[in-house]
């Protein structure tokens, strides 16, 4: 039995960072690999979704973390905790829960010799860590995980864009989602709950907002 592990959501200003873990028989891999199993980024939703399916029948196990906006907060600004670090802690919890032989693991860190160590800090159970860079496109096992996790939070942010609007992708990048940050700070005075208050672009925002009002 191998694990594989990665996250979805690293990088928004919105909505949950969700990291997964999958359990799978290695005999299943080359099945996952005909089926079309890889980086999650290389999908399409619908393909994502049909294809989380299948590796959620194929799989021994499957365990996912999801950190909330206050949560990553609280870690950032209270705890001091980096997103590495906080990364590290969640891996090791799901990776304990699964109990694989080998588990290989998507580093987020240029470095990943320094990101598996801060795993191995965290394990109490002793598999043998595979942590690489771009892990999702080289492993079959990451990328089943890569598309759980995706689909995950893609869920997330379709039940926040349900109840509140066309907020865009969540992305920084997206101009839709700035536009509605900049329109809900405007408006309330505050940021959302489900906004990440510890990304610079949230502070910004949120800043150029309570300025205006002092003018």
């Amino acid at each position: 039995m191998i694990a594989g592990a990665d996250e979805a959501g690293r990088g928004p200003v919105f909505g949950p960072m969700v990291l997964c873990g999958v359990l799978i028989d290695e005999r299943m891999l080359e099945g996952l690999k005909a089926a079309g199993v890889k980086d999650s980024k290389l999908l399409t939703p619908r393909r994502r979704e049909s294809l989380a399916e299948l590796i959620a029948q194929k799989a021994a196990r499957y365990e996912i973390i999801e950190l909330a906006p206050a949560e990553i907060d609280e870690s950032r600004l209270n705890k001091k905790i980096n997103l590495n670090e906080l990364e590290a802690i969640n891996f090791a919890q799901i990776l304990d829960r699964l109990g694989p032989k080998i588990a290989y693991v998507d580093s987020t860190d240029p470095n990943p010799a320094m990101f598996k160590e801060r795993i191995q800090r965290y394990l109490r159970t002793k598999p043998k860590l595979v942590v690489e860079n771009f892990a999702d496109r080289k492993y079959v096992i990451v990328a089943a995980a890569s598309i759980i996790a995706k689909v995950r939070r893609d869920q997330r942010i379709a039940e926040l864009r349900e109840r509140y609007g066309d907020l865009g992708s969540g992305y920084s990048s997206d101009p839709r989602t700035i536009a509605f940050l900049k329109r809900w700070v405007r408006e309330h005075g505050k940021l959302p709950e489900f906004a990440r208050r510890s990304w610079e672009t949230a502070q910004r925002i949120e800043g150029e907002a309570k300025q205006k009002k002092l003018v």
